[in-house]
C-alpha cells in the first residue's frame, strides 16, 4: 500500500493506492474521490457496542471498508475540517485520540472508547478514542499538527491535544487553583507525564467557536 499527502498542511488529503487484497477502513464521509476499481462495504465494525462507543467519541457508528477489485486503484480521504493529516505506522501499540481525530486505517487495528478519568475538584473527565494494534493509521486535526517528544512533564491546553501514546500518563486540570480562577475563565489543560509521543494542533475549534459567538445572528423577541 502506497500513500501520499496532498494539499497540506492547511487543507490536507491522503491519497492511498490499494492493490487487490488490500483494504482501507475509513470514517463515514471521509472518502473524497476514488477510482472505479475501488469497491466499498459499510458495516458497524466490532458490533453495536463498539459502534456506539465510536459515536460517543465523535466518530461514526458505521465505517466503510474500501478494497480494490481486480486491479489497483486510488482513493483519497479528507477530513471535515481544514487542517493536517498524519500517517502513523503503529507497531503493536496503543494511541489515545481526541474526539474527531480518527480518519482511517489499514491493518490489524481496533478502535474503542476510552474514559480518561477525573482529576481535581473542578476537573472534567475525558471520553477519548483508543486505537490499538499494528498497521497504518491516519488521523487529522484542525490546523497544522506538530509532534512533541515528551520526556518528563508537558502541559497543553485541552483544545489543542490531538493524540498521544499510551506510555504517557495523563490528567486534566486547570492552570489556577483558586475558586475565582475557575469561575472567571481559567484554562482547562491536559498534563502529560512520562516518555512518549504527543501530537498537538495549531488551532482549537473551541477557541474558534468563542471568537464567532459574539457575531452570531440573534433573533429579536419582537419578531
Amino acid at each position: 500500500m502506497r500513500h501520499r499527502l496532498i494539499c497540506g498542511p492547511g487543507y490536507a488529503a491522503a491519497e492511498i493506492e490499494l492493490s487487490p487484497g488490500e483494504e482501507l477502513v475509513a470514517e463515514a464521509g471521509a472518502m473524497a474521490w476514488m477510482d472505479d476499481s475501488i469497491a466499498v462495504r459499510t458495516q458497524a465494525r466490532g458490533g453495536i457496542l463498539k459502534g456506539l462507543g465510536r459515536m460517543i467519541t465523535g466518530e461514526s457508528f458505521f465505517q466503510n471498508t474500501y478494497y480494490a477489485e481486480g486491479v489497483p486503484g486510488k482513493i483519497a480521504l479528507a477530513p471535515g475540517v481544514p487542517g493536517d493529516i498524519v500517517p502513523y505506522e503503529m507497531r503493536d501499540e496503543t494511541l489515545i485520540m481526541e474526539r474527531g481525530a480518527y480518519l482511517g486505517h489499514s491493518g490489524d487495528i481496533e478502535t474503542s472508547v476510552s474514559f480518561e478519568g477525573f482529576t481535581g475538584m473542578f476537573a472534567e473527565g475525558l471520553l477519548a478514542l483508543q486505537v490499538r494494534g499494528t498497521g497504518l493509521l491516519f488521523f487529522n486535526s484542525y490546523g497544522d499538527i506538530q509532534e512533541v517528544a515528551v520526556d518528563g512533564n508537558y502541559t497543553v491546553d485541552s483544545g489543542y491535544a490531538v493524540a498521544w501514546q499510551s506510555s504517557l500518563d495523563y490528567s486534566i486540570g486547570r492552570t489556577g487553583r483558586s475558586i475565582g480562577a475557575f469561575l472567571f475563565g481559567d484554562q482547562l489543560v491536559s498534563r502529560y507525564t512520562g516518555r512518549g509521543k504527543l501530537w498537538v494542533q495549531t488551532r482549537s475549534p473551541r477557541t474558534l467557536a468563542s471568537w464567532v459567538h459574539p457575531f452570531r445572528r440573534v433573533k429579536s423577541n419582537n419578531q
